[in-house]
């Protein structure tokens, strides 16, 4: 593992997702993220993943998700690199280590990216989770399927995208089968 702060004074953090969608909780780990490091990476989890019902946004619309919602914050100092699964977990590390620059700390939630991501020898923290029962991507698509209210569990600027993009359609007919 290669220390960035060490080479430049400076601190880089990582922190992974699938973002289907980006919602507020990550959007407030992030927020503090950007206040504590002077740049944070943000890894799109699942990149080749779409247009399923778990994973109905492709890598470029959260994307735009992520990105839009930073920067009506005003935060600028983030990277955002798609990464595509490998499906081999004893060099999965790597694969992410081959797209990104160094980093000081890796942010993560999930314990498998966690434990990977320790055993490398990465500083891993465990970032607050935010109200994880309503701000969770199952939950904001349930809700979306459901014609419940979800509006208010993500930024503004992801309201717009899956707007854009007719996503709430496209979900709906992701859920779909060939026998309706």
């Amino acid at each position: 593992m290669c220390e960035a702060k060490e080479e430049n004074g400076e601190m880089r953090a990582l922190y992974l997702g699938r973002f289907q969608p980006y919602h507020l909780g990550h959007h407030t780990v992030i927020k503090e993220m950007v206040s504590d490091a002077d740049e944070v990476i943000i890894c799109i989890g699942s990149a080749q993943k779409s247009h399923e019902v778990d994973n109905p946004f492709t890598a470029g619309e959260r994307y735009l998700m992520i990105s839009k919602s930073l920067r009506d914050e005003g935060i600028f100092n983030f990277y955002i690199i798609p990464i595509l699964d490998v499906n081999w977990n004893a060099v999965w590390v790597s694969h992410v280590e081959s797209l990104i620059p160094p980093v000081d700390v890796v942010f993560a939630h999930n314990p498998l990216i966690e434990r990977l991501f320790k055993e490398r020898g990465y500083n891993v923290r465990v970032p607050f989770l935010f109200n994880r029962k309503e701000y969770s991507g199952r939950e904001i698509r349930r809700r979306i399927l459901n014609d419940e209210s979800w509006e208010h569990l993500v930024p503004r600027a992801v309201v717009e995208v899956i707007k854009e993009i007719n996503g709430i359609r496209r979900l709906k007919d992701l859920e779909k089968s060939d026998t309706e």
